[in-house]
């Protein structure tokens, strides 16, 4: 399956690297890119290992790190990345 990216889930995704890069270091910020790699290589596999979150919207949540979120949408022979969203939000903006 083909993996697309929505702009919001690109944003959210170098904002939160561009996060670790600033408040930690590279090799932090290089691990989160990594284990967000791997995770897309193990979802093209497994496009249903993600939690439903949304029943009526088929959307998928997967916990990436402890502190960050992914959600993602099946379509046809797809794959729509949402959103990487941080935890530690205010919950009711994860999925807007």
């Amino acid at each position: 399956m083909k993996i697309l990216f929505t702009k919001r889930a690109k944003k959210n995704y170098h904002s939160i690297k561009n996060l670790l890069y600033r408040k930690w270091d590279e090799k932090v910020a290089l691990a989160f890119e990594e284990k967000t790699i791997q995770f897309l290589d193990l979802l093209e596999q497994f496009p249903e290992i993600g939690s439903i979150e949304l029943k009526e919207k088929q959307i998928r949540g997967f916990p990436l790190t402890k502190h960050t979120r992914l959600f993602y949408r099946l379509s046809l022979q797809r794959i729509i990345i949402l959103n990487f969203f941080d935890v530690r939000q205010n919950p009711k903006k994860k999925l807007k």
